[in-house]
């Protein structure tokens, strides 16, 4: 809240100038309550306000002064039947209802009520109303959303008689890997991705590829370096992206930068290949998510088809990246011509019979249970 109650504030993300801005508002007479940077924006919002400015223009203005990764969303207390929220480096997307509009991280906080959505750009400001939609960038000039329909419904993130998420989508294992093969071949038998914005002679020109990721992704990252340089013949290097930029990496105009996220927001990731793109290389995103930040700033995208992934840890989601791993490796090779057409056909036709043996795996779940079952009581395991 700001200091007179007026403005409310939900923030994602780190304002890092904070503690300047603290400052100046403590100079000025402001008492704050917490030592949060949230807290800052409410104050600053809220200053504007009772000066005058409509909560749009506010926000316009605030969002100006703020460093770092943010998500602010705002209510001003005397005009309560608008929301306005702006957004940089963070997620925020919008869902479009009838008489109603959503603002979420991910469209899985307003998919029970609508499957249509609006994908936000870097530094915009959004105001909903019942009635309405109006997207702005920083500086207050208008900007037209790209509008997207949502593929999966809210039964996709509810457990199905499972007894937990993630149990469920173990045994959605073998339709996820289905769905990520899905559309692959042209109707002359080769192999496509989602989106390419490279043509073959730039692709041609790649002689190294850093992979980038996190947790679960980065490991997927590994296998995908495993499939490259088998079948490529290219030297690739797989890196958290969290240490990417700060160890100055070499990177030309015939480096690809793969970067493999299931959200698409991952924020370490997005700076990453922000990084890239500074030093002229290419980059190509392995994805979940259709139209987050991370594909929509990249030259080329995979997305893996899995569907909501709720449970921890990832299981669809991690089989599914290295899935579209295989891709890239194959498609790479078949552009290079490292490989034969009929060679990347023969795998390609293994890969399609994997949902079918990763369904014959699940079928003997009760030897699984049966082993859980006799281990339960371990107070401690040794893997080597």
């Amino acid at each position: 809240l700001g200091q007179h109650h007026r403005v409310a504030v939900v923030h994602n993300g780190i304002i890092e100038n904070f503690a300047e801005l603290r400052a100046e508002l403590e100079a000025s007479g402001d008492e704050m309550r917490s030592e949060t940077d949230t807290e800052i924006a409410a104050h600053l919002l809220e200053r504007e306000v009772e000066a005058g400015a409509d909560l749009t223009t506010a926000m316009q203005r605030v969002a100006t002064r703020l460093e770092g990764a943010f998500t602010l969303v705002a209510l001003d207390a005397e005009d309560p039947e608008r929301v306005v929220a702006a957004r940089r480096n963070s997620p925020l997307v919008v869902g479009l209802g009838d008489g109603e509009n959503f603002l979420g991280s991910d469209v899985a906080a307003f998919i029970e009520f609508t499957r249509e959505a609006l994908e936000l750009g870097q530094d915009q400001v959004v105001t909903i109303a019942r009635d309405g939609v109006a997207v702005t960038d920083f500086a207050g000039a208008a900007v037209e959303p790209r509008h997207y329909h949502v593929d999966w419904d809210l039964s996709a993130a509810q457990k199905d008689g499972y007894d937990w998420f993630m149990r469920k989508e173990i045994y959605e294992q073998p339709r996820a890997v289905a769905d990520s093969l899905l559309g692959r071949r042209t109707p002359q038998g080769k192999l496509q991705l989602d989106e390419v914005r490279l043509d073959d002679d730039e692709l041609r020109e790649i002689d190294k590829i850093i992979i980038i990721a996190a947790g679960t992704s980065f490991y997927a990252g590994l296998v995908a370096k495993y499939a490259i340089e088998h079948w490529c013949r290219i030297p690739v290097e797989v890196e958290l992206s969290s240490e990417f930029r700060y160890r100055d990496p070499i990177l030309t105009h015939s480096t690809l930068v793969v970067a493999i996220s299931q959200s698409g927001e991952t924020a370490d990731t997005l700076q990453a290949i922000r990084h890239a793109r500074v030093q002229r290389s290419k980059v190509l995103a392995i994805c979940n998510t259709n139209g987050s930040t991370i594909p929509r700033e990249s030259d080329a995208v995979i997305y893996t088809h899995a569907g909501p992934e709720i449970g921890v840890a990832s299981t669809k989601g991690f089989m599914t990246q290295v899935i579209a791993s295989y891709l890239l490796a194959l498609y790479l090779a078949q552009v290079k011509g490292m490989r034969y057409d009929e060679e990347v056909a023969h795998v390609l036709d293994q890969l399609e019979q994997m949902p079918a043996l990763i369904q014959r795996v699940l079928d003997q779940d009760e030897a699984v249970y049966a082993l859980a079952r006799d281990q339960v009581d371990a107070s401690t395991v040794l893997f080597l």
